[in-house]
């Protein structure tokens, strides 16, 4: 693929290929040792209802993730970088005395159109103040009126903590005291009809970028998707990051939710109490301010790719760079 040619200022660094082969190396180890678990258990059929979530419901394998990317604006060079040339968005590139590669902006996201959705959503929730009064009561909503149905649960195998009837009536609950107020499209959409009746809010896809707000779990989860669909535009640290951030996540989600999860030793937090709701509110206040910073690092590049910028670089791009030697 050939792209327009780009101006120097778009190369921001030029690595030795020492450097940026230990940064890759040590990011695979990293991953290795986060994603070992869920590897182990998908090889011999056993699931977890909380650590392999990431993996089931986000489309980015243990070994997509484990491959680093510098980035854009980031110059590999060295023999080991002419592997990447075959790479999608990496092209060519030769200046300051050294050959290597470097990624293409427009080749790294070739339809910038699917990434537009996603844009407007981080952007509008950026602007909004977090909402902390839901208490994660949508993972209670999903089981509404199941009468503890193995079929009809979410996690199907995992027990209710309180029973289905008095599942049912901390919704009910909830709902008079206007907290089952759920913002969050792809948690609505699991909710039966009789909860559905109980919510004042519909959120659907077209009002995402509407309703969502930085306090939401699964709006915060969702960073890590925003965060690959740019890769290899978007540097492997943010993806990592963003990663972290969905697995903190996903345990205030499971542990608030209405499973009796002991077997898998997670301790519930109880927001069918005063006590347990604090202590949600007051993780999720602190997992809506990481998530506000995230939005920070991806809003740039997601408005890069949105653009569909033609600044991108060319077969061959010269800069006269100083290369990182550490």
């Amino acid at each position: 693929m050939t792209s327009a040619p780009a101006a120097t200022a778009d190369v921001v660094d030029v690595l030795a290929e020492d450097v940026w082969v230990a940064r890759a190396e040590a990011h695979r180890e990293a991953v290795e040792m986060l994603t070992a678990g869920h590897r182990e258990r998908a090889t011999a059929g056993r699931p977890h209802p909380v650590e392999d979530f990431l993996f089931t419901y986000y489309r980015f394998r243990p070994g997509q993730l484990a491959r680093w990317h510098p980035g854009a604006g980031v110059v590999l060079t060295g023999p080991a970088a002419r592997e990447r040339r075959s790479w999608r968005g990496y092209v060519p590139w030769a200046g300051d005395g050294a050959d290597g590669v470097v990624v293409d902006p427009v080749a790294a996201v070739p339809r910038p159109d699917r990434l537009r959705h996603v844009r407007d959503v981080v952007a509008a929730t950026r602007e909004r103040p977090a909402e902390l009064g839901c208490f994660g009561l949508h993972e209670w909503a999903m089981v509404h009126g199941s009468g503890a149905d193995p079929s009809v649960l979410r996690h199907e195998g995992q027990p209710l903590r309180l029973g289905a009837a008095a599942t049912d009536a901390v919704v009910e609950e909830g709902a008079r005291r206007g907290w089952l107020r759920c913002t969050h499209v792809d948690a609505f959409r699991f909710y039966p009809g009789s909860a559905v009746a109980l919510s004042p809010l519909r959120p659907t896809r077209d009002t995402q970028p509407l309703l969502e707000q930085p306090g939401c779990l699964h709006a915060g989860m969702d960073l890590y998707r925003a965060a690959f669909l740019l890769v290899p535009l978007a540097p492997s640290s943010l993806v990592l990051d963003a990663f972290r951030h969905a697995r903190d996540i996903r345990e205030l989600d499971m542990r608030a939710s209405p499973y009796d999860l002991s077997a898998y030793d997670r301790t519930p937090v109880r927001v069918e109490t005063p006590e347990g709701r604090a202590e949600y509110a007051a993780t999720q206040r602190a997992l809506a301010v990481r998530g506000q910073a995230l939005r920070d690092r991806l809003l740039p590049l997601l408005d890069r790719a949105v653009a569909g910028t033609t600044q991108g670089v060319g077969e061959t791009t010269t800069a006269p760079l100083q290369r990182s030697q550490e």
